[in-house]
């Protein structure tokens, strides 16, 4: 009875965790019901309380604004209905498909190509009868927008600025009184050897260490 029972629980065990897998892999029934939680393979790790996209723009020498993407033509979407400059959270390639998109159409001369990152609260993408469910207060989304990257017309990068998360984080430390005094408390200091240049014979101040304060 009891082998019958270890069997029975390894057999399950590997079957639930199968399972899981193939729901991961497949996009099948991923959020059907809570318990598909303690089941699916990636178990939300990463999981933010923020949904963002990123928006690519050129802004011509008249001082027109262009969306550079998505392009005017079919696009690519790996997954899902987004397009693929969501998938890149360092804009590393933000540049690229612009680039791509403006070697291709026709338009005026471009003064530069910006960047920018719109970031909300996950809980706006509740639908309206989930939202009055959870929430007394009306359902008013609001998206924060921040400059990320700016290029020249030809790809070199002139402004790189933090993610939103990494720059709400700097205003985080920044406005503790804590953390201000305790940088207050002491200096950093360097040891830097002395140089001798008024001969070639080394002097004897130069076997001391000169202890120098950075500004």
């Amino acid at each position: 009875m009891k082998r019958w029972l270890a069997v029975a629980t390894i057999v399950t065990y590997l079957g639930v965790l199968c399972f899981g897998v193939a729901s991961h892999a497949l996009g099948f029934r991923q959020a059907s019901h809570p318990g598909m939680y303690f089941i699916v393979w990636d178990m939300f790790c990463g999981w933010s309380g923020y949904e963002g996209r990123v928006h690519i723009i050129g802004q011509g020498e008249s001082g027109r604004f262009y969306q550079v993407a998505p392009a005017p033509w079919k696009q690519l979407k790996p997954f899902g209905d987004l397009e693929r400059q969501h998938y890149d959270p360092f804009v590393n390639h933000a540049h690229t498909i612009a680039l791509n998109t403006l070697r291709n159409t026709q338009h005026e001369p471009m003064r530069k190509i910006m960047v920018i990152e719109e970031t909300w609260a996950k809980k706006f993408n509740l639908p309206d009868s989930l939202w009055s469910q959870r929430y007394t207060e009306e359902k008013q989304p609001y998206s924060y927008f921040h400059l990320r990257k700016e290029y020249s017309p030809d790809g070199t990068l002139l402004t790189n600025n933090q993610s939103w998360f990494d720059y709400q984080d700097h205003l985080c430390l920044s406005d503790n009184p804590r953390l201000w005094r305790d940088s207050r408390k002491g200096k950093p200091v360097y040891q830097l050897p002395t140089i001798a240049t008024a001969s070639h014979e080394t002097p004897a101040s130069a076997n001391h260490a000169t202890w120098a304060t950075p500004r």
